[in-house]
Protein backbone atom coordinates (compact mmCIF):
# COMPACT_ATOMS: atom_id res chain seq x y z
CA UNK A 1 0.00 0.00 0.00
CA UNK A 2 1.08 3.51 -0.94
CA UNK A 3 -1.14 6.02 0.50
CA UNK A 4 -0.12 9.54 -0.59
CA UNK A 5 0.89 11.76 2.31
CA UNK A 6 2.15 14.92 3.19
CA UNK A 7 3.85 16.55 6.63
CA UNK A 8 2.58 19.93 8.00
CA UNK A 9 5.50 21.25 10.15
CA UNK A 10 6.44 24.67 12.08
CA UNK A 11 9.51 26.19 11.68
CA UNK A 12 9.07 26.55 15.45
CA UNK A 13 5.94 26.36 18.15
CA UNK A 14 3.23 28.63 17.76
CA UNK A 15 3.41 29.17 13.73
CA UNK A 16 0.06 27.99 13.25
CA UNK A 17 1.10 24.66 12.04
CA UNK A 18 -2.38 23.23 13.98
CA UNK A 19 -4.82 25.75 12.05
CA UNK A 20 -2.70 25.15 8.73
CA UNK A 21 -2.85 21.16 8.89
CA UNK A 22 -6.41 21.34 10.11
CA UNK A 23 -7.49 23.61 7.10
CA UNK A 24 -5.92 21.37 4.46
CA UNK A 25 -7.83 18.29 6.18
CA UNK A 26 -11.12 20.26 6.13
CA UNK A 27 -10.31 21.32 2.19
CA UNK A 28 -9.12 17.61 1.15
CA UNK A 29 -12.23 16.57 2.98
CA UNK A 30 -14.81 18.73 0.98
CA UNK A 31 -13.14 17.63 -2.15
CA UNK A 32 -14.18 14.10 -1.31
CA UNK A 33 -11.15 12.49 -0.06
CA UNK A 34 -10.90 10.20 2.94
CA UNK A 35 -8.57 11.93 5.05
CA UNK A 36 -6.33 9.96 7.56
CA UNK A 37 -4.84 12.79 10.14
CA UNK A 38 -1.66 12.04 12.59
CA UNK A 39 0.05 13.99 14.60
CA UNK A 40 3.48 13.39 15.64
CA UNK A 41 4.78 13.21 19.28
CA UNK A 42 2.61 12.66 22.58
CA UNK A 43 -0.58 15.27 22.05
CA UNK A 44 -3.61 14.03 22.98
CA UNK A 45 -5.51 17.53 22.23
CA UNK A 46 -4.39 18.45 18.66
CA UNK A 47 -5.60 15.17 17.46
CA UNK A 48 -9.15 15.82 18.79
CA UNK A 49 -9.21 18.76 16.35
CA UNK A 50 -8.29 16.57 13.72
CA UNK A 51 -10.51 13.59 14.39
CA UNK A 52 -13.61 16.50 14.54
CA UNK A 53 -12.73 17.80 10.82
CA UNK A 54 -12.25 14.32 8.82
CA UNK A 55 -14.67 12.32 10.65
CA UNK A 56 -11.26 10.05 11.17
CA UNK A 57 -9.70 8.63 14.70
CA UNK A 58 -6.44 10.90 14.50
CA UNK A 59 -3.17 8.58 15.30
CA UNK A 60 -0.36 10.07 17.45
CA UNK A 61 3.12 8.82 15.65
CA UNK A 62 6.18 9.20 18.38
CA UNK A 63 9.38 7.47 17.82
CA UNK A 64 10.33 7.55 21.52
CA UNK A 65 6.97 5.95 22.88
CA UNK A 66 6.25 3.26 19.81
CA UNK A 67 9.90 3.20 18.02
CA UNK A 68 10.12 3.31 14.15
CA UNK A 69 8.42 -0.08 13.33
CA UNK A 70 5.52 0.97 15.48
CA UNK A 71 5.31 4.60 14.20
CA UNK A 72 5.40 3.00 10.15
CA UNK A 73 2.81 0.01 11.42
CA UNK A 74 0.47 2.59 12.97
CA UNK A 75 0.52 4.46 10.03
CA UNK A 76 -0.15 1.89 7.46
CA UNK A 77 -2.80 0.15 9.55
CA UNK A 78 -5.12 3.13 9.76
CA UNK A 79 -4.26 4.40 6.32
CA UNK A 80 -5.78 0.88 4.62
CA UNK A 81 -8.95 2.34 3.31
CA UNK A 82 -7.64 5.97 3.09
CA UNK A 83 -7.08 8.62 0.03
CA UNK A 84 -4.40 11.21 1.63
CA UNK A 85 -3.00 10.81 5.06
CA UNK A 86 -1.74 14.43 6.63
CA UNK A 87 0.76 14.52 9.16
CA UNK A 88 0.81 17.34 11.61
CA UNK A 89 4.37 18.16 13.14
CA UNK A 90 5.13 18.68 16.48
CA UNK A 91 7.43 22.23 17.84
CA UNK A 92 9.61 22.99 15.09
CA UNK A 93 10.88 20.68 12.52
CA UNK A 94 14.08 19.14 14.11
CA UNK A 95 13.17 19.69 17.28
CA UNK A 96 13.26 16.53 18.91
CA UNK A 97 14.83 14.30 22.24
CA UNK A 98 18.02 16.72 22.48
CA UNK A 99 19.80 19.15 20.44
CA UNK A 100 22.63 16.24 19.45
CA UNK A 101 20.37 14.90 16.51
CA UNK A 102 16.40 15.15 15.71
CA UNK A 103 15.43 11.87 17.27
CA UNK A 104 11.31 11.98 17.95
CA UNK A 105 11.32 14.80 15.99
CA UNK A 106 8.74 15.78 13.03
CA UNK A 107 11.81 15.76 10.60
CA UNK A 108 12.51 12.04 12.31
CA UNK A 109 8.56 10.93 11.38
CA UNK A 110 8.72 12.12 8.33
CA UNK A 111 11.74 9.87 7.04
CA UNK A 112 10.53 6.83 8.76
CA UNK A 113 7.40 7.48 6.10
CA UNK A 114 9.29 8.83 3.61
CA UNK A 115 6.78 11.72 3.69
CA UNK A 116 7.73 15.36 2.22
CA UNK A 117 7.01 18.28 4.72
CA UNK A 118 4.99 21.45 3.71
CA UNK A 119 6.57 24.50 6.41
CA UNK A 120 5.17 26.71 7.96
CA UNK A 121 6.54 30.01 9.30
CA UNK A 122 5.18 32.95 11.24
CA UNK A 123 5.48 36.10 8.78
CA UNK A 124 4.22 38.57 11.49
CA UNK A 125 7.72 40.09 12.53
CA UNK A 126 9.62 39.46 8.80
CA UNK A 127 9.89 40.16 5.14
CA UNK A 128 12.57 39.28 3.38
CA UNK A 129 13.85 37.22 6.14
CA UNK A 130 11.60 34.77 5.90
CA UNK A 131 13.65 33.49 2.97
CA UNK A 132 16.31 32.88 4.71
CA UNK A 133 14.36 31.04 7.20
CA UNK A 134 13.15 28.79 4.78
CA UNK A 135 16.37 28.58 2.67
CA UNK A 136 18.03 27.47 6.20
CA UNK A 137 15.70 24.56 6.85
CA UNK A 138 15.76 23.38 3.14
CA UNK A 139 19.68 22.69 3.56
CA UNK A 140 19.56 21.48 7.10
CA UNK A 141 19.29 18.04 6.32
CA UNK A 142 19.03 17.14 2.93
CA UNK A 143 17.64 13.66 3.50
CA UNK A 144 14.21 15.63 4.11
CA UNK A 145 12.31 17.18 1.50
CA UNK A 146 10.31 20.29 2.02
CA UNK A 147 8.23 20.44 -0.69
CA UNK A 148 6.44 24.01 -0.12
CA UNK A 149 6.02 26.75 2.13
CA UNK A 150 3.63 28.15 3.79
CA UNK A 151 3.34 31.99 5.31
CA UNK A 152 1.33 32.60 8.25
CA UNK A 153 0.46 35.75 9.75
CA UNK A 154 0.63 38.30 7.20
CA UNK A 155 -0.55 41.72 7.73
CA UNK A 156 -1.50 43.76 4.22
CA UNK A 157 -1.42 43.53 0.76
CA UNK A 158 1.92 45.29 0.67
CA UNK A 159 3.40 43.09 3.48
CA UNK A 160 2.44 39.91 1.36
CA UNK A 161 4.08 41.32 -1.62
CA UNK A 162 7.51 41.73 0.36
CA UNK A 163 6.94 37.81 1.49
CA UNK A 164 6.14 36.46 -2.18
CA UNK A 165 9.02 38.47 -4.00
CA UNK A 166 12.00 37.55 -0.85
CA UNK A 167 10.07 33.42 -1.34
CA UNK A 168 9.95 33.55 -5.29
CA UNK A 169 13.76 35.09 -5.87
CA UNK A 170 15.32 32.57 -2.76
CA UNK A 171 13.52 29.70 -2.29
CA UNK A 172 13.13 27.11 -4.71
CA UNK A 173 10.38 25.20 -3.13
CA UNK A 174 6.81 26.45 -3.95
CA UNK A 175 4.77 28.99 -2.12
CA UNK A 176 1.59 27.13 -1.46
CA UNK A 177 -0.30 30.05 0.65
CA UNK A 178 0.66 33.27 2.30
CA UNK A 179 -2.01 33.30 4.75
CA UNK A 180 -3.93 37.05 6.08
CA UNK A 181 -3.59 37.61 9.97
CA UNK A 182 -7.21 37.77 11.53
CA UNK A 183 -8.67 36.84 14.52
CA UNK A 184 -10.85 34.23 12.76
CA UNK A 185 -8.32 32.11 12.28
CA UNK A 186 -7.25 31.63 15.97
CA UNK A 187 -8.05 28.66 18.22
CA UNK A 188 -9.39 28.19 22.20
CA UNK A 189 -6.35 27.45 23.97
CA UNK A 190 -5.79 26.46 28.06
CA UNK A 191 -2.83 26.02 30.03
CA UNK A 192 -1.88 22.83 28.63
CA UNK A 193 -2.61 23.92 25.27
CA UNK A 194 -5.37 23.53 22.99
CA UNK A 195 -9.12 22.81 24.45
CA UNK A 196 -10.35 19.27 23.37
CA UNK A 197 -12.54 19.36 20.86
CA UNK A 198 -14.91 17.06 22.99
CA UNK A 199 -15.38 19.72 24.99
CA UNK A 200 -15.81 22.25 23.24
CA UNK A 201 -19.85 24.13 23.00
CA UNK A 202 -21.57 24.25 19.08
CA UNK A 203 -20.74 27.70 18.85
CA UNK A 204 -16.64 26.59 19.28
CA UNK A 205 -17.12 23.83 16.85
CA UNK A 206 -18.42 26.06 14.50
CA UNK A 207 -15.60 28.73 15.10
CA UNK A 208 -13.04 26.15 14.24
CA UNK A 209 -14.76 25.28 11.11
CA UNK A 210 -14.88 28.78 10.50
CA UNK A 211 -10.78 29.33 10.88
CA UNK A 212 -10.21 25.70 8.66
CA UNK A 213 -12.48 27.38 5.87
CA UNK A 214 -10.65 30.71 6.14
CA UNK A 215 -7.19 29.68 5.90
CA UNK A 216 -7.82 27.27 3.48
CA UNK A 217 -8.79 30.01 1.05
CA UNK A 218 -5.43 31.37 1.24
CA UNK A 219 -3.49 27.97 0.26
CA UNK A 220 -3.39 26.17 -3.07
CA UNK A 221 -5.03 22.75 -2.25
CA UNK A 222 -4.63 21.16 -5.57
CA UNK A 223 -0.95 21.98 -5.26
CA UNK A 224 -0.53 20.28 -1.85
CA UNK A 225 -2.30 16.95 -3.41
CA UNK A 226 -0.17 17.47 -5.59
CA UNK A 227 3.26 17.33 -3.77
CA UNK A 228 2.20 14.10 -1.81
CA UNK A 229 4.41 11.43 -1.53
CA UNK A 230 3.77 7.99 -2.11
CA UNK A 231 6.75 5.94 -0.62
CA UNK A 232 5.81 2.17 -0.38
CA UNK A 233 6.14 1.04 3.17
CA UNK A 234 6.54 -2.73 4.83
CA UNK A 235 2.80 -3.79 4.76
CA UNK A 236 1.48 -3.42 8.51
CA UNK A 237 0.64 -7.13 10.11
CA UNK A 238 -3.06 -7.95 10.50
CA UNK A 239 -3.72 -8.41 14.35
CA UNK A 240 -5.70 -11.03 15.16
CA UNK A 241 -8.72 -10.77 17.55
CA UNK A 242 -8.64 -12.19 20.92
CA UNK A 243 -11.41 -13.68 22.57
CA UNK A 244 -13.46 -11.12 24.84
CA UNK A 245 -12.22 -12.02 28.69
CA UNK A 246 -12.75 -9.05 30.25
CA UNK A 247 -14.97 -5.80 30.45
CA UNK A 248 -13.18 -2.53 31.51
CA UNK A 249 -15.24 0.60 31.99
CA UNK A 250 -12.97 3.67 30.71
CA UNK A 251 -13.82 7.11 31.87
CA UNK A 252 -14.54 9.35 28.91
CA UNK A 253 -16.44 12.85 29.03
CA UNK A 254 -15.32 16.61 29.78
CA UNK A 255 -12.74 15.83 32.61
CA UNK A 256 -10.96 12.79 30.96
CA UNK A 257 -10.65 12.29 27.49
CA UNK A 258 -6.87 11.59 26.91
CA UNK A 259 -6.10 8.87 25.59
CA UNK A 260 -4.31 7.14 22.51
CA UNK A 261 -6.55 5.72 20.10
CA UNK A 262 -4.26 2.83 19.73
CA UNK A 263 -4.19 1.71 22.99
CA UNK A 264 -8.21 1.68 22.93
CA UNK A 265 -7.40 -0.68 20.12
CA UNK A 266 -4.74 -2.87 21.64
CA UNK A 267 -6.91 -3.49 24.50
CA UNK A 268 -9.66 -4.92 22.48
CA UNK A 269 -7.29 -6.70 20.39
CA UNK A 270 -5.99 -8.35 23.49
CA UNK A 271 -9.64 -9.64 24.81
CA UNK A 272 -11.12 -6.57 26.19
CA UNK A 273 -14.69 -5.17 25.86
CA UNK A 274 -14.84 -1.04 26.33
CA UNK A 275 -17.68 0.40 27.76
CA UNK A 276 -17.72 3.62 28.38
CA UNK A 277 -18.99 6.21 31.71
CA UNK A 278 -18.52 9.80 32.71
CA UNK A 279 -17.14 10.31 36.72
CA UNK A 280 -18.88 13.70 36.12
CA UNK A 281 -22.30 12.80 35.13
CA UNK A 282 -22.62 9.33 35.87
CA UNK A 283 -24.25 8.19 39.49
CA UNK A 284 -22.18 4.71 39.37
CA UNK A 285 -20.22 2.47 36.99
CA UNK A 286 -21.58 0.00 34.11
CA UNK A 287 -22.54 -2.95 35.51
CA UNK A 288 -20.39 -6.26 35.77
CA UNK A 289 -16.93 -4.58 34.94
CA UNK A 290 -13.68 -6.18 35.65
CA UNK A 291 -11.74 -3.19 35.47
CA UNK A 292 -11.48 0.50 35.26
CA UNK A 293 -9.50 3.20 33.43
CA UNK A 294 -9.22 6.56 34.18
CA UNK A 295 -7.24 8.63 31.68
CA UNK A 296 -5.52 12.21 31.87
CA UNK A 297 -8.01 15.29 31.39
CA UNK A 298 -8.87 18.15 32.82
CA UNK A 299 -10.18 17.15 36.47
CA UNK A 300 -9.19 20.62 38.30
CA UNK A 301 -11.87 21.92 35.39
CA UNK A 302 -14.57 20.64 36.69
CA UNK A 303 -13.53 19.46 40.30
CA UNK A 304 -16.23 21.10 41.86
CA UNK A 305 -18.83 18.48 39.91
CA UNK A 306 -16.54 15.49 40.45
CA UNK A 307 -16.41 16.48 44.43
CA UNK A 308 -20.29 16.75 44.13
CA UNK A 309 -20.67 13.40 42.17
CA UNK A 310 -20.45 11.07 45.64
CA UNK A 311 -22.13 8.68 44.09
CA UNK A 312 -19.82 8.10 41.25
CA UNK A 313 -16.68 8.32 43.75
CA UNK A 314 -18.59 5.64 46.34
CA UNK A 315 -19.15 3.09 43.39
CA UNK A 316 -15.01 3.40 42.44
CA UNK A 317 -14.09 3.39 45.68
CA UNK A 318 -15.94 0.47 46.40
CA UNK A 319 -14.68 -1.41 43.71
CA UNK A 320 -11.11 -0.94 43.64
CA UNK A 321 -11.49 -1.69 47.63
CA UNK A 322 -12.81 -5.16 46.54
CA UNK A 323 -10.06 -5.95 44.15
CA UNK A 324 -10.97 -4.19 40.99
CA UNK A 325 -8.11 -3.30 39.21
CA UNK A 326 -8.09 0.49 38.35
CA UNK A 327 -5.41 2.02 36.14
CA UNK A 328 -5.11 5.43 36.26
CA UNK A 329 -2.71 8.57 34.06
CA UNK A 330 -2.36 11.91 35.05
CA UNK A 331 -5.88 13.05 35.24
CA UNK A 332 -6.81 10.30 36.34
CA UNK A 333 -4.76 9.79 39.44
CA UNK A 334 -5.35 13.06 40.51
CA UNK A 335 -9.25 12.10 40.52
CA UNK A 336 -8.21 9.23 42.98
CA UNK A 337 -6.48 10.92 45.11
CA UNK A 338 -7.77 12.93 48.01
CA UNK A 339 -8.45 16.32 46.96
CA UNK A 340 -7.60 18.75 44.20
CA UNK A 341 -7.22 22.48 45.01
CA UNK A 342 -5.45 25.70 43.64
CA UNK A 343 -6.98 25.30 40.25
CA UNK A 344 -6.93 29.47 39.20
CA UNK A 345 -5.98 30.37 42.78
CA UNK A 346 -9.07 28.23 44.55
CA UNK A 347 -7.59 27.58 47.85
CA UNK A 348 -11.01 25.51 48.75
CA UNK A 349 -10.04 21.49 48.33
CA UNK A 350 -12.12 19.87 46.42
CA UNK A 351 -12.35 16.36 47.77
CA UNK A 352 -11.85 13.42 45.19
CA UNK A 353 -11.75 9.71 45.64
CA UNK A 354 -8.89 9.38 48.27
CA UNK A 355 -7.84 6.03 46.94
CA UNK A 356 -4.25 7.69 46.62
CA UNK A 357 -2.89 8.77 50.36
CA UNK A 358 -2.10 12.12 48.67
CA UNK A 359 -3.32 15.82 47.97
CA UNK A 360 -3.15 17.06 44.42
CA UNK A 361 -2.04 20.62 44.02
CA UNK A 362 -2.13 22.87 40.75
CA UNK A 363 0.47 24.73 40.00
CA UNK A 364 2.08 27.51 37.61
CA UNK A 365 4.79 25.55 37.01
CA UNK A 366 4.82 22.92 33.29
CA UNK A 367 6.28 19.34 33.87
CA UNK A 368 6.55 18.42 30.37
CA UNK A 369 9.21 15.71 30.06
CA UNK A 370 9.31 12.27 28.04
CA UNK A 371 9.98 9.49 30.87
CA UNK A 372 11.78 5.95 30.88
CA UNK A 373 10.87 4.08 33.76
CA UNK A 374 11.39 0.21 35.13
CA UNK A 375 8.64 -1.09 36.41
CA UNK A 376 7.79 -3.01 39.36
CA UNK A 377 3.78 -3.60 40.72
CA UNK A 378 0.44 -4.23 40.11
CA UNK A 379 -1.26 -4.33 36.78
CA UNK A 380 1.68 -4.76 34.32
CA UNK A 381 4.48 -6.13 36.43
CA UNK A 382 7.89 -6.18 35.38
CA UNK A 383 8.45 -4.12 32.53
CA UNK A 384 11.10 -1.30 31.27
CA UNK A 385 8.67 1.92 30.17
CA UNK A 386 9.01 4.67 27.99
CA UNK A 387 6.51 7.55 28.04
CA UNK A 388 5.73 11.04 28.85
CA UNK A 389 4.63 13.51 31.74
CA UNK A 390 2.55 16.95 31.06
CA UNK A 391 0.93 18.84 33.82
CA UNK A 392 0.65 21.84 35.80
CA UNK A 393 0.35 19.68 39.47
CA UNK A 394 2.19 17.96 42.06
CA UNK A 395 0.93 15.64 44.56
CA UNK A 396 1.63 16.42 47.85
CA UNK A 397 1.06 15.48 51.26
CA UNK A 398 2.18 11.87 50.37
CA UNK A 399 1.68 9.02 53.03
CA UNK A 400 4.82 7.35 54.33
CA UNK A 401 3.92 4.15 53.48
CA UNK A 402 3.42 4.50 49.94
CA UNK A 403 4.43 2.54 47.83
CA UNK A 404 5.52 3.31 44.15
CA UNK A 405 5.61 0.68 40.71
CA UNK A 406 8.24 2.78 38.61
CA UNK A 407 11.62 3.72 39.29
CA UNK A 408 12.62 6.78 36.82
CA UNK A 409 15.87 7.25 34.82
CA UNK A 410 14.09 9.77 32.83
CA UNK A 411 11.48 12.41 33.92
CA UNK A 412 10.04 13.54 37.11
CA UNK A 413 7.72 11.55 38.30
CA UNK A 414 5.67 12.10 41.55
CA UNK A 415 8.36 12.93 43.62
CA UNK A 416 11.96 11.55 43.95
CA UNK A 417 12.39 9.92 41.09
CA UNK A 418 8.97 7.98 41.93
CA UNK A 419 5.87 7.39 39.98
CA UNK A 420 3.03 4.80 39.67
CA UNK A 421 1.35 4.66 42.93
CA UNK A 422 0.72 1.01 43.83
CA UNK A 423 -3.56 0.89 45.56
CA UNK A 424 -3.44 -2.41 46.91
CA UNK A 425 -2.39 -5.35 45.11
CA UNK A 426 -4.37 -4.81 41.73
CA UNK A 427 -4.54 -0.95 40.90
CA UNK A 428 -1.62 1.64 39.74
CA UNK A 429 -2.07 5.49 39.01
CA UNK A 430 0.87 7.38 37.95
CA UNK A 431 1.67 10.99 35.96
CA UNK A 432 3.11 8.86 33.58
CA UNK A 433 1.20 8.38 30.07
CA UNK A 434 2.05 5.36 28.28
CA UNK A 435 1.46 4.34 24.93
CA UNK A 436 0.70 0.70 24.16
CA UNK A 437 2.20 0.13 20.92
CA UNK A 438 3.33 -3.40 21.25
CA UNK A 439 0.24 -4.74 22.91
CA UNK A 440 2.30 -6.00 25.89
CA UNK A 441 1.73 -3.78 28.10
CA UNK A 442 -2.17 -3.67 27.20
CA UNK A 443 -2.01 -8.04 27.32
CA UNK A 444 -0.88 -7.49 31.21
CA UNK A 445 -3.64 -5.16 32.20
CA UNK A 446 -6.39 -6.92 29.94
CA UNK A 447 -5.54 -10.23 31.70
CA UNK A 448 -4.60 -8.60 35.09
CA UNK A 449 -8.32 -7.36 35.13
CA UNK A 450 -9.73 -10.87 33.82
CA UNK A 451 -8.05 -12.99 36.76
CA UNK A 452 -10.56 -10.22 38.79
CA UNK A 453 -13.27 -11.49 36.36
CA UNK A 454 -12.76 -15.28 37.81
CA UNK A 455 -12.72 -14.53 41.20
Amino acid sequence: MSVPRIVVAGATSGVGKTTVAVAIMHALKKRGHKVQPFKVGPDFIDPSYHTFVTGRQSRNLDAWLMGGKGVVESFQSACRDADVAVIEGVMGLFDGMSGKDDFASTAHVARLLGAPVILVVDAAKAARSIAAVALGFMHFDRRLKIAGIIANNVASDRHVGYVADALSEKVKAPVLGIVRRSPVAKIEERHLGLVPAQELAEKRRREIVGAAKYVQDYIDIGMVLELCGKSRLPKAPVQKQATKIAKIAVALDESFNFYYADNLDALQLKGAELVFFSPVSDEKLPGNVDGIILGGGFPEVLADRLEKNRRMIRSVAKAVEGGMPVYGECGGLMYLTRSISGYKGEKRARKMAGLVDADTVMTSRLTLNYTEADCDGPLLGRAHLRGHEFHYSSIENIAGDSRFAYSLNKGKGVVGGRDGFCIGDSSLAAYMHLHFASGRLAERLVRSCARHARR
